[in-house]
């Protein structure tokens, strides 16, 4: 295999690293996820100039790090090891509740909408609503992420008073049950109202990009914040240069734009999105394939595949409330790379496969012979 010769590169060179190989066993070598045990002996190693990968290379990381390169690039890939050694701090919620990042949360979803994808219109009463999420608070969630605009493609647009009316009785029986809320909008008066009434979290959809007002909003709270991918408007599947590392370089300028409007980076989560503007398999599969290229960002990861029309493309289940096996599959892929937290409409099964993960983890680790003293 040639070797690299990356002094050569233009200036305007952009490296980027993925990850790769985790592995969880005891005394393992390799760049370490946070405070988790996972580690990385491999990571691909992508320079990208204009619209062209000019190196795309799987390297040892002690390699990676003996590499000869440019200062600037130098720096740029310590940052990006950085980010992925930083310790995933909890989530402090109003309050002064805590979400430890000890292990893979489980965030539910509840659309108290008419028409979301898999489950529209079971939950539109707000008497319903309450007790699913009560449902799901009982079967092992972590938090409950309350919506009241489908964000499905061909779904329409909802007035915000109308998206607020749905979701505000709702968020305050839950807050008075001491439930952990994040708010699933993308309108700054409804996260403005949300949190008045009791919700801990801002889930937007937009990265905070869709309402002018959401970055002050999100920035005068002291909520976490999750920052999604979506390209186009729902209904939009659009074209990329490069999928993988278009994600990464918005949700990247969106946690500077966080961070310069004030909003402690400790707050925020990422979420690259899958199934809001990629194509239905291909680019699905190639982001679940490369979350940890995610973890290089510093800051917690949020995936949410549950029931998405890329497990009916890859199963053949067509009706969205049977991928109940596809969802967990992904869940259970999902965690193996160090996600921190999987938003599902399966609360209880994936709680369940979560524990049994961890089971088998834990097993592992004390079946490890100990050196006697």
């Amino acid at each position: 295999m040639p070797s690299l010769d990356l002094m050569t590169l233009s200036a305007d060179a952009r490296a980027y690293l993925i990850p790769m190989g985790g592995v969880r066993e005891p005394g393992a070598a390799g760049w370490r996820l946070g405070s988790s045990g996972l580690r990385y002996p491999l990571a691909r190693l992508i320079v990208r100039l204009d619209r062209d990968r000019v190196v795309d290379r799987i390297l040892p990381v002690a390699e990676v790090e003996a590499l000869a390169m440019p200062d600037a690039m130098r720096a740029r890939v310590e940052a990006l090891k950085a980010g992925l050694a930083a310790p995933r701090v909890p989530l402090t919620l109003e309050g002064g509740r805590m979400l430890a990042m000890t292990r893979p949360l489980v965030m539910g979803i509840l659309n108290v909408t008419p028409d979301s994808f898999s489950d529209g219109g079971k939950h539109l009463d707000p008497e319903a609503a309450i007790a699913a999420a009560r449902a799901m608070r009982a079967a092992g969630a972590d938090i409950i992420d309350v919506g009241g605009e489908s964000t499905r493609p061909g779904a329409k647009p909802v007035w915000e008073g109308e998206e607020a009316e749905r979701i505000l009785p709702v968020i305050r029986a839950l807050a008075g049950d001491g439930t952990p809320i994040s708010v699933d909008t993308r309108h700054a008066s409804v996260m403005e109202k949300a949190l008045a009434a009791g919700a801990h979290i801002i889930n937007d959809v937009s990265a905070l990009t869709h309402d002018p007002e959401a970055l002050r909003i999100a920035s005068e709270s002291t909520a976490p914040v999750i920052l999604m991918h979506a390209k186009g408007e729902a209904a939009d599947v659009p074209d990329y240069d490069d999928l993988l590392l278009e994600v990464f370089d918005f949700l990247e300028a969106r946690i500077d734009a966080c961070v310069a409007a004030g909003i402690a980076r400790e707050r925020i989560v990422v979420d690259p999105g899958i199934g809001f503007g990629k194509a239905v398999l291909k680019d699905n599969l190639a982001l679940m394939n490369n979350l940890a290229l995610f973890h290089t960002l510093g800051v917690p990861l949020l995936v949410g595949a549950s029931r998405k029309r890329f497990i009916g493309a890859a199963t053949g289940v067509e009706e969205a409330d049977k991928r109940l096996a596809g969802s967990l599959a992904a869940a259970t892929h999902a965690a193996a790379q160090g996600t921190h937290i999987l938003r599902v409409h399966d609360v209880a099964e994936t709680v369940e496969a979560m524990k049994l993960a961890q089971a088998f983890h834990d097993a592992a680790m004390m079946d490890v012979p100990m050196e006697d003293d």
